[in-house]
């Protein structure tokens, strides 16, 4: 039963308690300005009256509202919409339906090796795009990182970063120490080899089962993180590769020039490993995030552009001889060719062969609409490629289209200036 939310945000019709903790009630809403279902994270009033801890709470969730609408990426849990007041405060979310990591950081659940490592890549590529808007997170952990019923994974939880050009005293002490890193850990100037270090943490603990340090007091645990390597991952799990080790063990360098020096360095080196490790048939969204990566076709598309063109895509393999595109039919989506050739055939002439990176079947997007197929299109080898449908393109974000505009832009020219040359020759 829906009923009207209270407490200033009237916009949104309260559905059930989602949970709630010693801070604060969170309820699934209706946002009925924007239809779609939010996360309200609700605080006890009590706590922010609290004496004793009632400004450090005060400025935990004052960071959180002042990131509302700034970490626009897909693998971090969006903030629409935040309010602080006096015995009040708020914080409206993306509603993300699915599960923290914490239970696979045991030694009886741990993920397969191949999903960690995805995990991880996309959490990277989150944390520099934070990164890159100058803001540190500073409580990387499992209880912070959202794996959801489709797959997609997301950060939560910045109440404890470090807003950069940011005027208010930034607390010190916060996070969780167990994944808090050696200059966390002595109030020494932070960046974003700080999430490097704790991402290095949640690594070992989902490949593991383990954390590479414990102790009976926070105050040995300080002291051990302070001062000592961690044993390698595959002293608790020899069947590790030796390149995978190695990536856990130099992101949790105690010194920072022996760590990696941005969140770049650290993508580039899970990027070679999942190539490594994963096996040669996967079909994992790091090894297809690469492989767009590499394609001449995305060489102008962000990184957020291309998850986003992941999400709309459908990817497939085929062996040679299939055909993909039969002249004279209706179509309604384009495709891209990720590896492989394929034949261009228009009656019983053979016109041109397209590789790696070229597209075919574009002019139903161009042409707002289905249209007849002017081309038969047969694989000439087996061929891994993806099609999106023209409908999902003219839905994507302004960015993704415009990027995929230009690129069309592109291959047409090529292919008329090409076509002019042929006519020249002939002529």
């Amino acid at each position: 039963m829906k009923q009207a939310a209270e407490g200033g945000f009237e916009k949104y019709e309260i559905i059930r308690e989602l949970g709630q903790g010693a801070t604060s009630i969170v309820y699934l809403a209706q946002d009925t300005f924007n239809d779609r279902e939010v996360a309200i994270k609700v605080f006890k009033p009590e706590i922010l009256s609290d004496t004793e801890h009632g400004n450090t709470y005060r400025k935990l969730i004052a960071n959180e509202v002042a990131l509302a609408g700034r970490l626009n990426h897909p693998h971090i849990v969006g903030i629409y919409d935040a309010m602080l007041g006096r015995d009040d405060g708020y914080i409206v979310m993306e509603y993300v339906q699915g599960e923290t990591l914490e239970k696979y950081g045991q030694v009886d659940s741990l993920l397969p090796v191949d999903k960690v490592i995805e995990i991880a890549f996309k959490c990277a590529l989150a944390l520099d795009f934070a990164s890159r808007n100058g803001i540190i997170h500073r409580d990387i952990k499992p209880a912070n990182i959202m794996l959801c019923s489709d797959g997609v994974v997301k950060i939560a939880d910045f109440g404890a970063a470090i807003v950069a050009k940011n005027d208010e005293t930034q607390l010190t002490g916060v996070g969780s120490p167990s994944y808090m890193s050696p200059e966390q850990m002595s109030n020494d100037t932070l960046s974003c080899q700080t999430d490097i270090y704790s991402m290095g943490v949640v690594m070992y603990k989902l490949l593991t089962g383990r954390l590479p340090f414990e102790a009976e007091s926070n105050y040995a645990l300080t002291f051990k993180i302070l001062n000592d390597d961690p044993p390698n991952v595959r002293a608790h799990r020899p069947a590790l590769s030796a390149r995978l080790a190695d990536i856990v063990t130099k992101a949790m360098r105690r010194n920072r020039p022996e760590r990696h020096a941005n969140w770049r360095e650290f993508i580039e080196d899970l990027s070679t490993i999942a190539e490594l490790d994963l096996p040669q048939q996967a079909d994992s969204e790091t090894q297809r995030f690469n492989m767009l990566r590499a394609l001449p076709f995305f060489r102008d598309f962000s990184e957020i552009e291309l998850w986003e063109v992941l999400r709309i895509s459908i990817w497939g393999r085929v062996p040679a001889g299939t055909i993909l595109v039969e002249e004279g039919t209706q179509g309604k989506f384009f495709f891209v060719i990720a590896d492989g050739n394929v034949g261009v055939v228009k009656g019983n002439k053979k016109l041109a062969t397209l590789g790696k990176g070229h597209c075919f079947g574009e002019m139903c997007y161009i042409r707002l609409g289905a249209m007849m197929r002017t081309a038969t299109i047969v694989a000439e080898t087996p061929v891994t490629l993806f099609k999106i449908k023209a409908d999902s393109l003219h839905k994507a974000s302004e960015n993704c289209q415009l990027r995929f505009n230009r690129s069309f832009m592109n291959i047409l020219v090529d292919r008329l200036a090409k076509a002019t040359t042929e006519l020249a020759e002939v002529y």
